[in-house]
């Protein structure tokens, strides 16, 4: 995996839940990250019951920062079990852009660097509970699920990504089981498609003055609330 070798735990647990190789946290026994000449390995134990799956599951070559998906056997290995509904978001427009504003004090890395992206959990009311950094955007969110999977705390309302939101942070989302999923960038068709698919609201392009809708399938941002919020309404057929 080509990633900023910070965080590997959570890092190897996330990648754990999302690759659908473990179903919880409690599934990875150990996981030990060494140093090695030219990088980092980490080892991960899994539980008895979910050992079989790494064959089911093997990637033919190294995966690296530019797409989640890289090295799967073939196209139908996208079509993976999402086992949680996403919650209706209980979340206003106002904590939307408190967490966009907040979020550049959560990006140390991107502040010596420029060259990173971040994946943040926050609450109801746009506070950022917690953050990571990666050079690869899956990466990031793989640390943030596996963070929030080791911890006990409830779910936070929306999870918050610097990146373009594409098929597999939309799949990570939903292992997550958070309702919504807020990107700074663009959305492609394929996970417009897979958000859709699951009931996941999938908000895009969000800036400190606008946020394009992608999907809303609770109506919470329909036109009537976006036009309360004093925020124009999206452009129909983006």
């Amino acid at each position: 995996m080509m990633m900023t070798p910070a965080d590997l735990a959570p890092f190897a647990i996330g990648f754990m839940l999302t690759e659908r190789l473990a179903d919880t946290a409690a599934d990875v026994i150990a996981v030990e990250p060494f140093e090695a000449e030219a990088g980092w390995i980490v080892r991960v134990a899994l539980s008895a019951r979910c050992r079989g799956r790494i064959h089911d599951r093997v990637r033919h070559r190294t995966s690296d920062t530019s797409c989640g998906l890289c090295g799967i056997a073939g196209l139908e290995q996208l079509r993976r079990p999402v086992t949680k509904v996403p919650p209706r978001p209980d979340t206003p427009v106002a904590a939307i852009f408190a967490a966009l504003a907040a979020l550049r004090d959560h990006q140390p890395l991107n502040a010596a660097t420029g060259a990173t992206h971040a994946a943040a959990a926050c609450d109801t009311d746009g506070r950022i509970v917690a953050a990571y950094e990666d050079v690869g955007r899956h990466n990031a969110l793989d640390k943030l699920v596996g963070a929030l999977a080791m911890e006990s705390r409830p779910l936070p309302a929306f999870l918050l990504v610097t990146s373009r939101l594409s098929f597999e942070m939309i799949d990570k989302a939903l292992v997550a089981g958070v309702g919504m999923l807020v990107g700074v960038s663009a959305p492609t068709s394929l996970a417009i498609d897979q958000a859709r698919a699951h009931g996941l609201t999938l908000l895009a392009l969000a800036r400190g003055d606008a946020i394009l809708v992608a999907n809303d399938p609770h109506g919470v941002f329909s036109e009537d609330l976006v036009a309360k919020e004093g925020l124009e309404p999206p452009t129909p057929g983006l």
